[in-house]
């Protein structure tokens, strides 16, 4: 194979389907993880030019590191991970939920952070290799919602620059890119996307593309290792007391 590779966890939906085709336009042999999303994962394989589709239970670490380990040994130019996947359910500050912690604590922020430990320590490129973390732009300007899954976010956040500084190479870079609201997400209906995605300083709806060619450029790009790039059109700056999906809905 002489195409570049890269992994998305999540790859069959969403971020990750935008992220795949960016990819697959730009030349890159595209590996698409799925979960539960099978038909739509080798649906989507079968519209870029060189791509495989991967099955794993991210709820399950051990899975998602031998998943990895099996990558690494038969791909030969294997570049970048990105880990897109994520579960996204609700709880508050009020009330943690213990079962949405755990399983968004485990999906969300362990088993990224081993598959990214696998990856930098087994793959092969002829190039440095990449991690490129998808977090949430919720890290700097958090609310009380969603609490669990911004936990895990910020623990998953936390291994950046940690990743950077203690399992790369000197030619490996470790990344995160921190989107804002982009695409309707929970039980949101498109129309109240079209009020809560405004709710940035552009006043505008980020394009889910921006966050591919974010990804793209830190794949070839020389941005210091440990950076996270924010995607939101400066949603991250403005102060919100609750989720936007819920100030939409004016709660």
């Amino acid at each position: 194979m002489t195409r570049p590779t890269l992994l998305i966890t999540g790859g069959a939906k969403r971020i990750g389907a935008r992220i795949a085709h960016r990819f697959g336009a730009a030349g890159w042999h595209v590996v698409i993880h799925y979960g539960q999303s099978r038909a739509d994962a080798e649906a989507l394989a079968a519209q870029l030019p060189s791509a495989e589709c991967v099955g794993c239970d991210l709820a399950d670490p051990d899975a998602g590191v031998a998943m990895v380990e099996d990558l690494a040994r038969r791909l030969g130019d294997w570049r970048i991970l990105v880990n897109s996947a994520a579960v996204f359910r609700y709880d508050d500050a009020r009330a943690m939920d213990a079962d949405v912690f755990a399983e968004a604590m485990t999906v969300n922020a362990q088993t990224p952070t081993r598959m990214a430990q696998a990856f930098l320590a087994h793959a092969r490129a002829q190039t440095g290799r990449r991690v490129i973390a998808i977090t949430d732009m919720k890290l700097a300007n958090p609310n009380p919602d969603f609490f669990s899954y911004t936990m895990a976010k910020h623990a998953l956040s936390s291994t950046v620059r940690m990743l950077a500084m203690g399992a790369a190479g000197p030619q490996d870079r470790v990344y995160a890119i921190a989107p804002g609201a982009m695409l309707p997400s929970y039980d949101q209906q498109p129309h109240e996307h079209e009020t809560s995605g405004r709710m940035n300083l552009l006043g505008r709806l980020t394009d889910p593309a921006e966050i591919a060619d974010a990804a793209l450029f830190l794949a070839d790009g020389w941005l210091a290792s440990g950076e996270t790039l924010f995607v939101d059109s400066g949603q991250h700056l403005l102060a919100q007391p609750r989720d936007v999906l819920y100030l939409a809905r004016g709660g």
